[in-house]
């Protein structure tokens, strides 16, 4: 397998990854540069996630278009310029709309990546692809927080966006030399209804549900925002039926592989979205850690991660993606889980060797249910497939945030008190039932799905059972 490809696009949405939470942990020395509340700067937050979710679905279109290759290198452009222009912003406003523009850069890095990975690499080794880019997406919100406070602490926090300009310039020295061509395609013109309705659809819920549970606004705007986004989806649907060539083509979801892993893998990234906002500040508040050592010790979850690419193959190609996908799920909810027993009490190494557990879980999961979903479809509806996973993704994490503040808003509300750890136990449990659930779409799949691509084979005793 040619690993400079994976590689270099693994970077590249490291970097973005890392900046939508590095900015988190120094969002109260910002503020105070700027002469604004933290809470007001959580706009910034919320403005690079509406970014994604409205240009998502652009990209897609943008990549057959113009070609693969050319848009991801002119997205990391783009991140390059937003970056710059956040590190010298003097006001909140300009410091909004710098972030808006990494986030339009952002949307465009990570399903044109994807799409590059999947058109540039055999079915045979797209699982050790795959394993390779779903790192960054793991690592991103481990490493965040204590590279930002860092950073933040012993030098500026401007130098937490003038450090992607380098790394900007690397990828796109890399890009240029290693990435192939790949040819555009002929795509007609944008469907620009689907566009607007999915723009609002994507960014309504994402900032909804942002605002709900990193309140910059009143929670009513949120609450708005949120059902004109359900009710765009709805006009979205009957739009998208009617129209020859939707810029999102739900006939994706007729493939049963597809549908799964979509279904599946937004349940168990709720949780995944949860666990990052929730765990932080469970170690802070509840254990009194300072934010350096919380990230140290949830930095732990990465390693676990990482060591998936070296078995993710041999694994997938053992058992099988149904196999292997219900036992991540299973163990996943249940390292989840294990979150709402921690006490101060709780020797280190103990809550350590959970973490370390739940990385592996989740990072086999995420590869997965990454590389099933693009397992049969065919390479023509490959950027269908990529902008709209892309776009479910984004939501999927934004909501797990806004459940798990919602669950901590409601259990404080109904014992009167301030926040305990008792609260954050009864989040992690909340969110570790909710991924459970998750593992049941691929209970409908045959043993053997996806086959072509993890090599997996049926035994005699496999089919014996399946007869059964």
């Amino acid at each position: 397998m040619n690993r400079i490809t994976p590689l270099i696009l693994a970077v590249a949405l490291f970097m973005e990854q890392m900046d939508s939470t590095v900015i988190a942990t120094a969002l109260p020395t910002i503020a105070t540069d700027l002469g604004v509340g933290p809470i007001t700067l959580k706009l910034a937050l919320t403005s690079y996630m509406v970014a994604l979710a409205i240009f998502i679905p652009l990209s897609g279109w943008m990549a057959d278009r113009y070609g693969a290759k050319r848009v991801f290198r002119a997205a990391i452009v783009v991140f390059m310029l937003g970056s710059l222009l956040c590190a010298i912003s003097d006001s909140l406003l300009t410091f909004v709309a710098a972030r808006f523009l990494q986030g339009m850069g952002g949307a465009m890095m990570t399903p044109v990546g994807r799409l590059v990975l999947l058109r540039t690499t055999k079915k045979s080794d797209l699982v050790s692809a795959m394993a390779l880019l779903t790192i960054p997406a793991l690592l991103g919100p481990i490493t965040g927080p204590p590279v930002g406070g860092f950073i933040t602490t012993f030098f500026s926090w401007h130098w937490i966006f003038l450090i992607n300009i380098p790394i900007g310039l690397l990828g796109l020295w890399l890009s240029s030399i290693y990435l192939p061509e790949i040819e555009p395609i002929d795509t007609g013109r944008i469907d620009w209804k689907g566009f607007l309705l999915s723009a609002c659809a994507a960014s309504g819920l994402v900032f909804g549900l942002s605002v709900m549970s990193l309140p910059a606004l009143p929670v009513w705007v949120g609450a708005a925002a949120t059902v004109v986004g359900i009710l765009s989806i709805m006009l979205y649907v009957i739009h998208a039926r009617r129209h020859p060539a939707p810029l999102l083509d739900l006939t994706l979801f007729a493939n049963k592989s597809f549908r799964a892993s979509i279904i599946g893998g937004t349940l168990f990234r709720i949780a995944a979205g949860a666990t990052p906002f929730l765990l932080p500040l469970m170690l802070q508040l509840g254990f009194g850690m300072s934010a350096f050592q919380s990230g140290m010790t949830t930095f732990i979850a990465a390693v676990g991660a990482i060591s998936t690419k070296f078995i993710a193959r041999r694994a997938f190609a053992a058992a099988g993606f149904r196999t292997v996908l219900i036992l991540a799920g299973i163990f996943g909810a249940l390292t989840t889980g294990a979150n709402a027993f921690f006490t101060p009490a709780t020797p280190i190494l103990v809550i350590m060797a959970v973490l370390l557990i739940g990385g592996f879980c989740r990072s086999f999961f995420f590869t997965g249910v990454n590389t099933l979903g693009y397992a049969e479809i065919e390479d023509r509806a490959a950027s269908q497939a990529t902008s709209l996973t892309s776009v479910l993704q984004q939501v999927s994490l934004a909501l797990g945030v806004a459940a798990a503040a919602s669950i901590l808003e409601a259990s404080t509300r109904i014992t009167g008190e301030t926040l305990s750890l008792s609260d954050f136990h009864l989040a992690f449990a909340v969110v570790a039932g909710l991924s459970i659930f998750a593992i049941l779409p691929f209970f409908g799949l045959p043993r053997d799905v996806g086959s072509a691509v993890s090599g997996y084979r049926r035994t005699a005793e496999d089919e014996t059972i399946s007869v059964k």
